[in-house]
């Protein structure tokens, strides 16, 4: 019992799987922060256009 105790510490693979766990919530955490940013910036060129063109149009 004592060896197999002594194997499950020695062994890393867990660890490894919880680092690239952390590292792609990293990443997706980055992902979806710039797309929603960039969709609000966007989104007010597209108001700030439209809104040009309805002054310059006169509607």
């Amino acid at each position: 019992m004592l060896k197999h105790v002594i194997e499950f510490l020695e062994r890393d693979d867990g660890p490894t799987a919880v680092e690239y766990a952390v590292m792609l919530a990293l990443i997706v955490i980055a992902c979806v922060g710039s797309v929603l940013s960039m969709s609000n910036a966007t989104a007010d060129s597209f108001d700030e256009s439209a809104t040009q063109l309805a002054g310059v149009l006169g509607s």
